[in-house]
């Protein structure tokens, strides 16, 4: 790879100034374009307004500005089929086709596809948004709690709710079928046994034929410590995921990463750019819970730290179906991220509230930009999840340390932060 190449970056949160950030440091990097970015993308490339959503306006930015490469972060327009729409145009695009990206973009789509290679996840049933009393019977029927509801497409990870007794299936039927957040992902629902075990994610880089675990990480979804409350985005991540064995990662590799593949290969939707596969370690081995069709996040935040080789590199090889050629080089370090929430996420928030201390805060960890915005020369929230405070260490106790010197340092009204993360992996090492 001789040739420097011009990079469109789709998306605007924590995981694309990671992205960026990592994308500055090739020496194969032209120009860099972020829309819509954020204060921290700024500072690797070029914030610019396009609508995402509108695929011919990305289409011709590209060929106005000879954009050579379009990364894309975010899940929906991945599900929507812009790396369909981009190569049709003769543009390069990192990221799976619609017909792959289905993996994420309906929960059933991705169970039935597992049940058919025999890829080990927990047992389910699917009701349309018209059968919820039907639901409501299977539920009754089995009479097994907890139990795991899902809207069957994107709801931003606020689509899944553990029920512990009947009265809570029903009031959460209730809230899919009428107006809730994610109402409009809930037209089909997917009911699935709750497994016992603990959780992790593996990162995987295809291009469609070979692929490559980059890393593996453990997220906090739950909005509360000792993951209580409502399901958020992520509220906190670490990597190496000290749960994830290398016996069970050759597991995963063997019995999950390449049958899954291998089938969509099979069913002729190959599968190219980062898979995220969601994982439960249970006493009777690992297990899907989900795929996602993109790095997740905040876990990107601390997998893309610890990579040696050259994003770029890696991302055009995969574009070029060329990832027999390439090695996956890991550092050695631990990584953990805490995200910086306002007062009432993942439910009303308010914006706007100035943000002081990244300086400072950056002397102990790297700083990535969520939910962010400047006016007049300051700096404000604008979002649930503002910002990503990531410690390294040589051991996983001091990076969640120096993660958490950091995020102390940092200031705005109404800053939320859990005090766990990385507790579960500290009980292991």
């Amino acid at each position: 790879m001789d040739s420097s190449y011009n990079v469109l970056l789709i998306g605007g949160g924590g995981r694309e100034h990671a992205i960026a950030w990592k994308l500055k440091q090739s020496k194969h990097l032209g120009n860099l374009f972020i829309t819509p970015g954020n204060p921290g993308t700024e500072q690797a490339g070029v914030n610019v307004k396009i609508d995402a959503s509108n695929f011919d306006e990305v289409t011709g930015f590209c060929k106005e500005h000879q954009i050579d490469l379009v990364v894309v972060g975010p899940e929906a327009p991945l599900v929507d089929g812009i790396v369909d729409h981009l190569e049709e145009n003769k543009i390069a695009a990192f990221g799976p086709k619609q017909s792959a990206a289905m993996l994420e973009g309906s929960k059933e789509f991705a169970k039935e596809f597992m049940l058919r290679y025999n890829i080990p996840t927990a047992d389910f049933s699917a009701f349309s948004s018209d059968e919820f009393d039907d639901a409501l019977s299977f539920v009754q029927s089995k009479d097994t709690y907890p139990i795991v509801l899902k809207a069957d497409g994107l709801a931003g990870g606020k689509g899944v709710f553990i029920c512990e007794n009947e009265d809570e299936v029903k009031k959460r039927l209730n809230e899919l079928k009428t107006g809730s957040a994610v109402s409009g992902a809930a037209d089909r629902l997917v009911i699935e046994e709750f497994m016992e075990g603990e959780e992790a994610s593996v990162f995987v880089i295809s291009d469609g034929h070979t692929s490559h675990i980059i890393h593996n990480a453990q997220d906090h979804k739950r909005i509360g410590e000792g993951d209580t409350g409502l399901n958020t985005g992520g509220m906190g991540a670490y990597s190496p995921a000290p749960v994830l064995t290398e016996d069970l990662l050759e597991q995963v590799r063997q019995e999950i990463v390449e049958p899954t593949i291998t089938g969509m290969q099979l069913d002729e939707s190959a599968y190219s750019g980062i898979l995220y596969v969601g994982l439960m370690i249970t006493e009777n081995g690992p297990k899907v819970v989900e795929y996602n069709c993109r790095f997740g996040d905040p876990e990107c935040q601390v997998i893309l730290p610890s990579l040696e080789n050259d994003l770029l590199d890696l991302i055009v090889a995969a574009v070029e179906q060329r990832l027999d050629e390439v090695k996956i080089q890991l550092d050695s370090a631990y990584r953990c991220c805490v995200v910086l929430a306002s007062e009432g996420y993942p439910e009303k928030y308010e914006k706007g509230k100035e943000i002081t201390g990244i300086e400072s805060a950056t002397e102990e960890s790297l700083i990535f930009h969520a939910g962010t915005r400047t006016k007049n020369g300051k700096l404000l929230t604008n979002g649930g999840r503002v910002l990503n405070v990531v410690g390294s260490g040589n051991t996983l106790k001091e990076a969640i340390d120096n993660a958490y010197a950091g995020a102390e340092k940092v200031h705005f009204d109404g800053c939320y932060f859990r005090r766990d993360i990385g507790h579960k992996g500290l009980q292991k090492v």
